[in-house]
């Protein structure tokens, strides 16, 4: 990782604006480090958006991104590094923050349209990703038992596909019985990841 400011998105894919949960400290410890660095930083707060469901494969090509939504695709747009932060709910990530990405990743923002000179192309490569999860059970039993089914499709199907490289994964399990120093021992690793921009 290179020593020089970064454009760093933090999208908080926490959907309850309650601020006890340990994603939104993660994303502060994350901030602060980031900041104390130097780096330029911008946040999403997924529980404060409002913004209806995609319905259709029409609207997806040839609608137009909800007006809540358009800046979130031009922090997008803007940023060189993005961090995504997010509970795991029924080993997937949370479903309103499954619908935000429906709705920005659109033809001609992450990928090239059909009547494009190149369709299909990846419109947002040249960025980066972290994805932190939380989630009840140990980490080592949903990467090795379960794969790590969702997280590897969100890294393949949905980041990669659109030219997210590298993207880079931080697993938190077993959060209900961290305790406040392993609370505090995480909080420290995402200082530091923010620092590092990575």
């Amino acid at each position: 990782m290179d020593s020089h400011p970064r454009r760093i998105l933090i999208i908080d894919g926490h959907p309850d604006a309650e601020p006890g949960h340990l994603c939104h400290a993660l994303v502060g410890a994350y901030a602060a480090g980031a900041r104390a660095a130097g780096h330029q930083l911008r946040i999403v707060e997924l529980a404060r958006l409002d913004f209806p469901l995609l319905r259709s494969q029409r609207d997806w090509e040839r609608g137009t991104v909800p007006a809540a939504l358009r800046p979130v695709q031009l922090d997008i747009a803007w940023a060189g590094h993005i961090v995504f932060v997010f509970p795991l709910w029924l080993g997937d990530m949370p479903a309103l923050l499954k619908a935000l990405l429906e709705q920005i990743a659109r033809p001609g923002f992450a990928l090239a349209g059909k009547n494009a000179p190149t369709p299909g192309a990846k419109l947002l490569q040249g960025r980066s990703a972290r994805v932190v999860v939380t989630m009840g059970m140990p980490a080592l039993i949903y990467r090795w038992y379960f794969r790590a089914h969702s997280i590897r499709s969100l890294e393949r199907n949905i980041l990669g596909f659109v030219g997210f490289a590298p993207v880079r994964e931080t697993l938190i399990g077993g959060v209900e019985s961290l305790g406040a120093a392993g609370v505090e021992r995480w909080l420290a690793r995402m200082h530091k990841l923010g620092g590092l921009g990575a």
